[in-house]
């Protein structure tokens, strides 16, 4: 899925992860199922600190996959297969929970973290005319 030149420099951002990292799939029978689970399987095999399971047991969108931390079952949620412009807020994801720092003024996280109550975040991107919807829930 991925070309060799795309899983050099991948390798690279991953080898600055400094905690593991797990993609959970949650897939159907369909085509976009099987990309997503190869393209999930080629970047667990980029890193010793990434594994790659399936769960689809789990009452969420299908298909999607969670990046997140072992043991834990919050992070960013992708549904469908990131390649193309989202393959960066992929690897920015994969960097974020693998514990790279942001590049974001301390500040700001400061504030955010700040911020009281359980919030539940979606964005959805559609094409040809993007549009974009945020949203939150306390």
């Amino acid at each position: 899925m991925l070309d060799t030149n795309m899983k050099t420099q991948l390798k690279a951002y991953l080898e600055k992860l400094t905690k593991p990292v797990e993609l959970i799939a949650t897939l159907d029978d369909s085509a976009k199922s099987a990309e997503i689970k190869e393209l999930l399987a080629e970047i667990a095999e980029l890193s010793d600190k990434v594994t790659f399971k399936e769960d689809n047991t789990l009452a969420v969108r299908k298909p999607s996959f969670l990046i997140t931390n072992p043991g834990s079952d919050q992070g960013p949620r992708f549904a469908g297969s990131p390649l193309g412009h989202e393959f960066t807020s992929l690897v920015l994801a994969l960097l974020w929970t693998g514990g790279h720092p942001s590049k974001e003024a301390q500040s700001l996280l400061e504030q955010i973290r700040d911020i009281d109550g359980d919030f539940e975040f979606e964005t959805t991107i559609r094409s040809p005319v993007i549009t974009a919807r945020t949203w939150s829930r306390p």
